[in-house]
């Protein structure tokens, strides 16, 4: 064993003695309320077997899960570790995950110069006569793609499209990868499909509890050998749950196993949607937006439609709630300066601002687009709700001319960006209703797509991150900065700057306000041909916001760590002062 393997084995040892010391001093509930809601709502709806196996540990399957579990056991591959050389130096297992890319782990496949010398041997199984199958080897091909992370231990390479016998990849199907949390509870079973010690492929099926779930790793009672390294982790719906990494040993016999870990397919995801940016080669950036654009099998992606919401669902929406941190630290709407107060779009009963679940939005007359929204995370009740359709709004509250609809949208490349992050508002009893919420039109900007899905992202996700893992409260103010020098298309105004304001209780006791521009003013070019340029994201006082926008945001300015005049680059997350 390579002191490399022994030091992950002992950091899942490390994360399990944590876990279980935190059961024991944590009331704890594997299947609360909001965990069951979240783990429900990416159930296939036909299987009406499947709750009862969650809740009360049926044993009972549809006949047609054998059947998937071969179907999916055919991405499954061994990878044969070989010098440059060609000499033979070990076995590990991957899984394909897209018409052309392999998911391993990193200490599998550590660099790209490894990878080059590797194969993909697919089929190397027996048969129902126990006759092995014939071996078919792919090549992978780093130059094309490849990343690696030694912490979440996972490496993504390509895989050459045809063999040196003209076999086809796409013979092997793939993995989708689910990129949302919630696919599996503690409590419930896996079952994973490996290559142990580098021999046929096996599989250990369902008898392997759920123990813990953190934030990146799942850790579960199962039987797994060396060169089980990289094999896919599944529910008992066969989605893959988490990539297998290693063992985690007895603390008093290094001899005897305790239980497994493997890395989530969520945080997996997330990495790659950060590192897309960087990635300069077109080929490339399109096989990793190929992965990160999947849908699960079975379903179909449906264009956008425009719905309408029965008056039912805005009937008790209290919007924005300014004491929602505390009364001792009420946070009130930003104000409007008297020009914007000319052009607000009124309710039909005379209200400033529409109302929905959890977040409240100001609408412009003119620009048809919201001078602010305004949202309460609670970290402590999030649901993560599936986004099951692309079906907008139009708020009948305010007159639809005030509202800039999907005509704006079609066939180009600007996005519906939400300003209230579809995320954000979804917690407690009202999740559900707050998510189908954020799909108003009142509730979006236009912003190129690459803006809108890289740029922008990582921001929100650190704020509510922060808000998840430390059941914290924030409160969030979004919104564009109106110009009269943004860009005219289809007859409205285009923002090239959008800026973000997000208030929370620092260590009990004071507010801390933090205010953030991010422009996609290099991302626009002439007659909306869009080039990916080069972009910023600085950290600056409120009080610039206010010059920028011409909203009041009173007494906030107290709470800002930046003074009058600062100006911080941020680059990662580490660059935000609180």
């Amino acid at each position: 064993m390579t002191d490399k393997m022994k030091q992950i084995q002992q950091e899942a040892l490390q994360r399990y003695l944590k876990f279980e010391k935190e059961r024991e001093t944590e009331s704890f509930t594997a299947a609360s309320t909001e965990k069951m809601m979240t783990r429900s709502s990416i159930i296939n709806h036909h299987d009406n077997l499947a709750i009862e196996r969650i809740i009360n540990k049926s044993d009972l399957f549809p006949i047609a899960h054998l059947q998937a579990g071969l179907d999916v056991s055919k991405a499954v591959c061994r990878i044969a570790i070989r010098g440059k050389n060609g000499q033979l130096e070990g076995y590990g297992t991957g899984f394909l995950v897209s018409p052309n890319l392999l998911l391993t782990n990193n200490h599998v496949l550590e660099t790209a110069e490894s990878a080059m010398y590797a194969v993909a041997e697919f089929n190397y199984q027996d048969d129902v006569h126990f006759m092995p199958l014939e071996i078919i080897s792919f090549r992978l091909d780093p130059r094309l793609f490849f990343i690696t992370n030694e912490a979440l231990d996972f490496t993504l390479v390509a895989v050459e499209p045809n063999n040196s016998n003209a076999v086809p990849l796409s013979n092997f199907g793939y993995l989708p990868l689910l990129p949302k949390p919630g696919k599996i509870l503690e409590g419930e079973y896996v079952t994973i499909i490996q290559h142990p010690n580098g021999g046929p492929k096996a599989i250990t099926i369902r008898e392997n509890e759920v123990k813990f779930i953190s934030s990146d790793f799942v850790q579960y009672v199962s039987d797994t050998e060396p060169g089980s390294s990289g094999s896919p982790v599944f529910n008992d719906q066969w989605m893959v749950v988490s990539l297998h990494h290693a063992g985690i040993p007895d603390p008093n016999d290094n001899n005897v196993w305790i239980a497994n870990e493997g890395i989530r397919i969520s945080s997996i995801i997330q990495h790659l949607s950060d590192k897309r940016g960087g990635i300069e080669n077109e080929e490339s950036r399109k096989l990793l937006d190929q992965l990160l654009s999947v849908v699960m099998p079975g379903s179909t992606a449906t264009p956008m439609e425009v719905g309408v919401l029965d008056a039912d669902w805005y009937a008790g929406a209290t919007g924005y709630n300014p004491a929602f941190l505390g009364e001792r630290f009420t946070v009130a709407l930003p104000g409007l300066s008297d020009a914007m107060l000319a052009d607000v779009a009124k309710t039909t009963d005379g209200k400033l601002e529409l109302d929905y679940t959890h977040f409240s939005i100001a609408m412009s007359q003119s620009r048809r687009l919201a001078f602010f929204t305004a949202v309460n995370i609670d970290g402590n009740q999030l649901v993560d709700v599936k986004r099951s359709r692309d079906r907008w709004y139009f708020d009948p509250r305010i007159d639809e001319s005030y509202q800039l609809g999907n005509d704006f949208y079609q066939s180009n490349d600007i996005d519906r960006g939400h300003l209230v992050r579809r995320r954000d508002p979804n917690w407690g009893i009202d999740a559900v209703k707050a998510n189908e919420h954020t799909f108003h039109f009142t509730n979006s900007s236009p912003q190129h797509k690459n803006f809108n899905q890289k740029v922008w992202l990582d921001l929100e996700d650190y704020l509510l991150d922060n808000a998840r893992d430390h059941d914290m409260k924030v409160s969030i103010f979004t919104g564009p900065v109106f110009r009269d020098s943004d860009r005219i298309y289809r007859g409205a105004k285009i923002p090239s700057q959008f800026w973000k304001v997000a208030v929370m209780v620092k260590d009990d006791t004071e507010l801390s306000a933090t205010a953030y521009v991010q422009t996609q003013e290099d991302l626009i070019g002439g007659n909306l041909e869009f080039v990916y340029g080069k972009f910023e994201t600085y950290q600056v006082p409120i009080e610039q916001i206010e010059k920028l926008t011409g909203l009041n945001f009173g007494e906030l300015q107290k709470a800002d760590p930046l003074a009058a005049g600062q100006v911080a680059l941020v680059q990662s997350r580490e660059d935000i002062r609180l």
